[in-house]
């Protein structure tokens, strides 16, 4: 399928505007793709074109990026409970009942209290560079927990996250210098544009005191996959400095049946891997779907 038959819709979901790609028949089973911090549903722009001729689509941008509405931080709940709810609020209204989800950085946290809370409407999960154990983290994230026990006192450190510096050195640290090349650079400059709009910053800065919590949640994440043993692939960045290997690797705990593969790149691992990566899930969904009682 060629890249300009995706398509680029909006829903109002709570009022607010919620913007989202879609590609392929929505006859075919349905993959939804949840992006992480900072990006947006652009970072979806090639796996949409590559996939659509055998699954229907979807990619939202979450509430605070890309091309949805960005409401000020007093006037918005930011909080991975709320951007959950959104998200599931646009499932509902899109008439999704059934679909396998993608989730990557962000998109972990609000694709897995989806998944154990509706565990049924879920055929299958594919993890790219998400995390759902403590495993995996690395001084990357000291300062945003300290962030989190003191943000008057850490709030400096944080806006460091927000530079355009850092933004580039997520997309290319941890990258073989042969595959630097393949990163488009309109990646880290939207995002970056996102990230410099008024006000965004103490949106970020939100989401990361609210971080916290998503660890919380991780017992919950466990049971569902131990209880619903959902079909998993983890395709992962292996020399990722935000979610290290064990992250992935951790997976198998609670899911042994887990198709776990590390990449030679780091976190935006499909910026560099895309051909490898959807080489992975052509492999993995329909066995993933043979599974489904449902089918």
């Amino acid at each position: 399928m060629s890249a300009f038959a995706v398509r680029h819709r909006t829903a109002v979901i709570d009022g607010l505007t919620v913007a989202y790609r879609e590609a392929g028949d929505p006859a075919r089973p349905t993959l939804v793709l949840l992006h992480g911090f900072p990006s947006s549903s652009h970072m979806y722009r090639g796996l949409l074109a590559e996939l659509a001729d055998a699954y229907h689509l979807v990619a939202p941008d979450h509430i605070g990026f890309g091309q949805s509405d960005a409401p000020p931080a007093d006037a918005f709940a930011y909080s991975f409970e709320h951007l959950t709810e959104i998200t599931r609020k646009l499932l509902d209204h899109l008439g999704l009942d059934r679909f396998a989800l993608y989730m990557q950085d962000y998109g972990a946290p609000i694709g897995l209290r989806l998944a154990s809370r509706s565990p049924a409407r879920v055929t299958a999960l594919i993890s790219q560079n998400g995390n759902a154990y403590t495993e995996g983290f690395t001084p990357f994230w000291e300062p945003l927990f300290a962030h989190a026990k003191d943000r008057a006192a850490n709030e400096t450190a944080m806006r460091n996250y927000l530079t355009a510096e850092a933004t580039h050195w997520q997309y290319t640290h941890g990258v073989p210098a042969d595959r630097l090349e393949r990163i488009s650079p309109e990646s880290w400059t939207l995002d970056q544009a996102g990230l410099d709009r008024p006000g965004n910053d103490a949106i970020q800065l939100q989401l990361f005191w609210d971080y916290q919590f998503n660890l919380d949640a991780y017992p919950a994440f466990q049971a569902y996959f131990r209880t619903h043993r959902p079909p998993t692939l983890v395709a992962w960045g292996r020399n990722d400095e935000i979610f290290a290997p064990a992250g992935a690797e951790a997976y198998a705990r609670d899911l042994p049946d887990a198709e776990i593969h590390l990449l030679d790149t780091g976190h935006f691992a499909l910026e560099t891997h895309g051909p490898e990566i959807a080489a992975l899930i052509r492999a993995f969904l329909p066995r993933a779907l043979d599974r489904d009682p449902r089918r």
